[in-house]
């Protein structure tokens, strides 16, 4: 009886939580509210099957207890039993799995006149282009990836010259115009996932994918990566821009092109740190630390340099240019107080850890 009245409880529990729950959808900011409908059937059958197998199972644990004197029988074979089983999964199954094929079918199926831009994952962030003027896209080459061309542009590909590289990690979109993501990984498992858009698709490392959907909310929403990609998994966030055409069309004129035209592209006029600004980019470094005094995983960069450090066990250290390599090189030897050791060894050349640390001088 104690375990019939626990699976009763269980089910009121479950169902006074699912009303009371404070967590729920955020509101949609996309054309997919098909995903929306698809999710709601799915909580529906599955929430009928929950409460209706745990109420049988109480059911039956009272029905067919152990009395005094009553011995149980075995029946085989009751192939009417069987079929009604194998009937009513059936049926239960392409009920939980028709709506949500469909509405996948029509993710993976853009407009023609769609906007392309790529999205490329990397443990820490992420990076995004756009097709310049002539609306394509240069070709890549896994042979090209270094810092400054993280989606591996083949240099020698024209139309690759004037495609617009987003300096940051804050993608502008146009509102109500429908934009199919072209989505990449240079390491590991990845997944592009913003939660008002109802879309996310895996980045697998070597594979394309897509998917489209129409912004239909002005406004900035979170870029959050759905796969448990690595220890900075939690900080591989971004943002999304929707905005009208006006306020878009200025955005793109801003960003730099990988050829180096206006206004300062990739090959463009110089910055103090930008070799090691483009490499922290790309490295995932600036996941962990900051470079606006924030506080983070790691410490901070903004005016790092040249600051004396409390290590764990109380000695002190002046932050010059070997304690960085050292830092970098070898970060569990030296771990500052108040910091966890979560920093794998970073395996740099001598030319980029020189690079780095002229960055990490540049940032006060």
């Amino acid at each position: 009886m104690a375990l019939a009245l626990a699976l009763v409880l269980i089910v009121v529990a479950a169902l006074v939580f699912h009303y009371v729950s404070p967590w729920w959808l955020t509101p949609i900011a996309s054309n997919w509210q098909a995903m929306d409908d698809a999710l709601m059937l799915t909580l529906v059958f599955t929430g009928v099957a929950f409460v209706v197998i745990h109420l049988f199972v109480a059911y039956a644990v009272v029905r067919f207890r152990h009395r005094e004197g009553q011995r149980a029988s075995a029946e085989h074979g009751n192939k009417k039993l069987e079929w009604w089983l194998i009937g009513g999964t059936t049926l239960g199954i392409i009920a939980l799995l028709a709506p949500g094929l469909s509405v996948y079918a029509k993710l993976i199926d853009p407009p023609k006149d769609a906007l392309i831009f790529e999205v490329m994952g990397q443990q820490w962030n992420w990076h995004y282009r756009l097709p310049g003027k002539d609306g394509k896209l240069g070709r890549t080459e896994v042979r090209f990836m270094t810092a400054a061309n993280p989606f591996g542009i083949n240099p020698e590909d024209p139309n690759g010259q004037d495609d617009l590289l987003v300096d940051g990690q804050e993608i502008h979109l146009p509102l109500n115009k429908p934009v199919k993501a072209l989505l990449r990984a240079q390491d590991v498992l990845h997944d592009f996932y913003v939660p008002q858009f109802r879309t996310r698709m895996n980045m697998v490392p070597g594979i394309v994918t897509t998917f489209w959907f129409t912004p239909t909310q002005a406004g900035k929403f979170e870029v959050l990566c759905a796969q448990l990609c690595g220890m900075g998994h939690s900080n591989m966030r971004s943002q999304v821009v929707v905005e009208d055409e006006a306020a878009w069309q200025a955005w793109l004129t801003k960003q730099p092109t990988f050829g180096g035209g206006t206004p300062a592209g990739v090959g463009g006029p110089a910055e103090p740190g930008k070799m090691g600004r483009l490499l922290a980019q790309s490295k995932g470094c600036v996941a962990c630390h900051s470079v606006d005094g924030t506080q983070s995983v790691g410490p901070g960069w903004k005016g790092l340099f040249g600051k004396t450090e409390t290590l764990e066990g109380g000695k002190t250290v002046a932050v010059d240019e070997a304690y960085l390599k050292e830092a970098i090189a070898t970060p569990q030897a030296s771990l500052v107080k108040g910091f966890p050791p979560v920093m794998p060894p970073t395996q740099l050349s001598d030319a980029e850890l020189a690079a780095l640390i002229d960055y990490i001088k540049t940032i006060r």
